[in-house]
Formats: C-alpha cells, sequence, structure tokens
C-alpha cells in the first residue's frame, strides 16, 4: 500500500479556532446537554437543551463550515469540521455528523435541486434531526440485503413502502428518516433506492429496542407510507452507491477518537491514585506496560484518523480508510475496556450508580457498550472484507 503524505501541523487560524471552541464549550457545559461518561455513539438522547445547544453552533457559523457558500457554508478546509467534531467529542456533547456530514453532504452531491432547497438549510441551522434506515431482519451485516419493498404508484407519483427495519436508533425523536428500500427486487445493489421521510407519517410504527450498552434503538414497520417522488434521493436504483458513500462518511464521523482519548484519561487518573495489596498499583509492571501499550494504540488510532481527514478533506469520500479506521478504533475501546476492568478486578464490574463502583461505573458499562461500537455503520467483519477487496484486491471467495 502507498502511503499518503501527511502534514497535520494546524495553522494559527486552525488553533486559534479550536481554542474558540473549547472556550465555548467550557462557557456551556451543561450536564443537560453533556455526557459526563460519552461512549463511541452515545447521541441517542434527544431533549430541548440538546437542540437549543445544537442552534447555538448553527448561529455561530460552525455547522456546514466546509460546504458550498450557495449552500449555506463557508467553504472553509474540512479540518475545521474535524476540529469541532472532535471537541465536541471529548465533552461528550451533541455532534452533528447525521445531518451535516452523511444526509447533508448525500444531498449536496446527489440530491435534486428542489431537495436541496428544502432540507439544506433546515440541517444547517439546526432544525431538523434525522434517523438512519439500512438494517433489516434477516439481512444482517448485509445491508445490500435489504427487503423494504417500494413499489411504484403512478398515479400519486411517488412510492408505497411496505417492511420492516431495525436497529434505527434515532426514530424515536427524530423529524425525518433516511431510509433505504427495494425499487428492484430483480437487481440487488442496483435494485436499491433511497427516499426520506417524515417521522410522524401515519403508516410509520415505532417499536423500542434496548442493546446491551444501555442504549436505545428501535424497531421500525412501514404499513403503506407513501412517499413523492420529490422525496427520492438522487436517482431511482443508485441508493446502494449512496449508502456506501454515507457509510463511509459515518465511520468517521460518528466514531471520534475523543471518547477514548478521554476514557484513557480516566483510566490513568485511576491507576496513579489505586493501590492493591496496600502498595500503589501505578508501580505494578504489569499494569504499566498495559497502559502504556494503550496508550501506543490511541496514537496509532490518531494516525488511521489522519488518513480519513487526509481525503475528506481533499474533497473526496474515504473507503478503505474510513473502514480501517472504524475496525481500529471500536476494537481498540474494546481492548481499553477489557484492560480496564481487569486492572481493577472484581470491583470494576460495579454498574453505574453504586457508590463503591470505580470511576463511577464507566467502565462496566463500557464493557457493554463498546460491543455496539462494533456493529454500526458496519460490524468489524465487513471492514475487514471492505478492506481486503477495495485496497488489497483479494478476490471475493479468497
Amino acid at each position: 500500500m502507498e502511503d499518503a503524505p501527511l502534514d497535520y501541523e494546524l495553522s494559527d487560524e486552525e488553533l486559534a479556532f479550536r481554542d474558540e471552541v473549547e472556550a465555548f464549550l467550557a462557557e456551556n457545559a451543561s450536564p443537560d446537554v453533556m455526557d459526563e461518561n460519552p461512549e463511541q455513539l452515545s447521541q441517542t438522547v434527544d431533549t430541548p437543551a440538546k437542540r437549543a445547544f445544537m442552534k447555538k453552533l448553527s448561529e455561530r457559523g460552525w455547522l456546514g463550515m466546509s460546504w458550498p457558500k450557495q449552500y449555506g457554508g463557508r467553504e472553509m478546509s474540512g479540518i475545521y469540521d474535524f476540529i469541532l467534531t472532535e471537541a465536541l467529542s471529548r465533552w461528550g456533547a451533541p455532534q452533528a455528523g447525521k445531518g451535516v456530514g452523511i444526509v447533508g453532504k448525500t444531498i449536496i452531491r446527489h440530491g435534486s435541486e428542489k431537495m436541496k432547497a428544502f432540507f439544506l438549510p433546515k440541517i444547517i441551522d439546526a432544525e431538523v434531526e434525522f434517523a438512519i434506515g439500512y438494517s433489516e431482519p434477516g439481512a444482517g451485516s448485509d445491508a445490500a440485503s435489504m427487503q423494504l419493498r417500494a413499489e411504484r404508484d403512478e398515479g400519486r407519483c411517488g412510492w408505497v413502502l411496505n417492511g420492516h427495519k431495525i436497529w434505527t436508533t434515532s426514530a424515536h425523536f427524530a423529524d425525518w428518516y433516511w431510509v433505504g428500500a427495494r425499487t428492484d427486487p430483480s437487481s440487488k445493489h442496483d435494485g436499491i433506492t433511497l427516499f426520506l421521510i417524515e417521522m410522524d407519517h401515519p403508516g410509520l410504527e415505532v417499536h423500542a429496542t434496548w442493546t446491551i450498552g444501555d442504549e436505545r434503538t428501535n424497531e421500525v414497520f412501514f404499513n403503506d407510507v407513501f412517499v413523492h417522488d420529490d422525496f427520492v434521493v438522487g436517482k431511482v436504483g443508485a441508493g446502494w452507491t449512496y449508502i456506501c458513500e454515507a457509510l463511509d462518511l459515518e465511520r468517521f464521523s460518528m466514531m471520534p477518537v475523543g471518547p477514548v482519548e478521554k476514557k484513557l484519561e480516566a483510566l490513568v487518573g485511576y491507576v496513579k491514585q489505586a493501590t492493591r495489596d496496600g502498595a500503589p498499583l501505578r508501580r505494578e509492571p504489569t499494569v504499566r506496560a498495559c497502559i502504556a501499550h494503550l496508550a501506543a494504540e490511541l496514537q496509532v488510532a490518531r494516525g488511521l484518523q489522519k488518513r480519513v481527514v487526509s481525503e475528506a478533506v481533499k474533497g473526496g469520500v474515504p473507503t478503505t480508510e474510513a473502514s480501517m479506521y472504524k475496525l481500529y478504533m471500536t476494537e481498540l475501546g474494546q481492548r481499553l475496556a477489557n484492560a480496564a476492568l481487569d486492572i481493577m478486578g472484581a470491583s470494576g464490574q460495579l454498574k453505574p450508580g453504586v457508590a463503591e463502583a470505580p470511576v463511577g461505573g464507566r467502565f462496566e458499562r463500557s464493557y457493554r457498550y463498546t460491543v455496539v461500537d462494533t456493529i454500526g455503520g458496519g460490524a468489524s467483519e465487513i471492514q475487514k472484507n471492505i478492506i481486503a477487496r477495495r485496497e488489497l484486491r483479494l478476490p471475493k471467495n479468497f
């Protein structure tokens, strides 16, 4: 593999922006908005306070900074989006990944002018939340096998959708549903189309599903859901291509390094003050070696992240770079949680809310939650297949 040149020394302007964001977050720090112990995907609770926070980001011009000016953006380097995302993740604050990064950028690339005029101002003004609907029962990690049917209704100039989606994380509070459906049952990849649907559509039923990480996700049932042609994203039958692009964006925008960095800091803080059999834990050689190894792995994650950012800043859609990063980052999160429970011993298994739980039970929850991270945005096995085929050029049945 050829190494791409990487230059990540921030300019004076970029450093000033980073400081401005940090000052803003310190001024607006609030438990109503920020999660003290953020996980990678802990953006599943919607409150008026969080929406007001996002509105503040919009008023400062921080949403869609890299978008074209004709759509309300500022045509700034994507490095500014990166700086903002990382800062928000470190503070456990809401992020703009779905609307600005996944939905917005796909609409800019492929949406009709009417769709752009309708959605892009709402996204950049923080007036709309989206749910993403790809996964289905029976399809596993092969999203291209989706069977949600969209049948043509010529009389009403649209489509009627019937079927079932699972693992739609934000469906219980989102305003719009970004969903893939099968418009041509005779073709696997070329038979998928993307739609945008209002979540208050009477044909949608949302049922809660709780994950091992205490996170709410949802099943969504479609019962004769009509979607007008105006809300078809791009070309009919091209949805799989758009979904792959959006997943590449999601694997970066929804998986920043910040939460793992903060968890490692918390573990180091615990080791510095903890004792075992009366002796300081920080002097235990195996513990020191474990912490050093995790710190080195965090640097590897940052390096992989830089490759994704490098491609995104150039205006491209990261593919194998995003898969490498997502695979390594989420499995690093698991290794960190495992190491923390090993170091803490039996008390590390105490849940949040138990007074005696080390670090407030943070790592017991993280141990459970990191399983979810390795699945969302494409399971680890899918990332390995993408790397094998797209980067290593291995044959499909190798």
